[in-house]
């Protein structure tokens, strides 16, 4: 009898997770009409938009893509996740295999990790040379400040976790046969690496967030919360015809952070105990 009481009880709050997991899914479903003006706007004026998803691995990139393109008309859009260059790749300007992936007018391309891959998981596990890293710092404001200047709408988003949430997730990954093959050598080795992360992150931010591509964090411990602010970031990236006068576009200011503000957090952190803090 205990043991079908206790099943009971797992099969009701599965039922409850679910309920609520549909509910969060229902919300998010005016911002996706939304994200389809904006695609039909992009397309009227041939406009070229990039958005930047960045952040550690099990910050919720993956899935807030997933929201974001789930309606969206698969002629205008596509979602870049490169792997590892390639040797032929790696004697190109660094660029040249991101720039081959940019859209067209009246497209948009979502980058799931893009060039500053460099600044963080290559520098923090020696994939590029301490001078590649410095040289990667030193044009990438100006490649960004190019790109903007010729009419390409750029949104940079860094999903930030704690190092609980993540842990958390990764184990899930670990014990859930449906997520294992998202758990990758390298996942493994994250929080190990944490605070090396930290550090790139801060001098990411530091030296990239500039007036023509700001950074924004998106704190993404609450994943639907995540999603609904980068609905409301992209959005509110370009005035778009149609826009709907009965939502709130503000991104909610607990969620969404400014690189600067970001900056000034951590300096603080340090200040005070003598270390970042994610």
């Amino acid at each position: 009898m205990a043991d079908l009481a206790r099943k009971y009880q797992q099969a009701l709050r599965e039922i409850a997770r679910l309920r609520r997991h549909d509910q969060a899914e229902a919300a998010l479903r005016p911002w996706q009409v939304e994200l389809l003006k904006l695609q039909r706007h992009l397309e009227a004026e041939n406009l070229r938009m990039i958005v930047l998803f960045e952040g550690r691995d099990a910050s919720g990139k993956g899935g807030t893509i997933r929201r974001v393109s789930r309606y969206m008309n698969e002629r205008h859009y596509r979602v870049v996740a490169l792997g590892r260059p390639t040797a032929e790749q790696r004697s190109q300007w660094y660029f040249q295999r991101y720039v081959a992936e940019f859209p067209a007018g009246g497209q948009i391309v979502l980058f799931d990790r893009s060039w500053y891959n460099r600044a963080m998981v290559e520098r923090v596990f020696g994939f590029c040379t301490p001078k590649e890293y410095k040289d990667f710092l030193r044009g990438v404001t100006g490649f960004e400040k190019d790109l903007t200047r010729q009419g390409t709408v750029l949104v940079k988003l860094y999903f930030s976790v704690t190092r609980e949430e993540q842990a958390r997730r990764f184990e899930r990954r670990r014990t859930d046969p449906l997520r294992q093959w998202k758990l990758s050598e390298i996942d493994l080795q994250a929080q190990d690496r944490w605070d090396d992360f930290t550090e790139r992150k801060f001098e990411m931010l530091r030296r990239t967030d500039t007036a023509a591509a700001p950074w924004l964090i998106v704190r993404s411990n609450d994943k639907h919360a995540a999603r609904l602010n980068t609905m409301k970031v992209i959005l509110g990236a370009i005035d778009y015809k149609e826009r709907s006068t009965a939502l709130d576009f503000t991104p909610d200011p607990r969620i969404v952070v400014s690189g600067s503000d970001e900056l000034a957090l951590m300096r603080a952190s340090r200040r005070r105990i003598g270390r970042f803090t994610e």
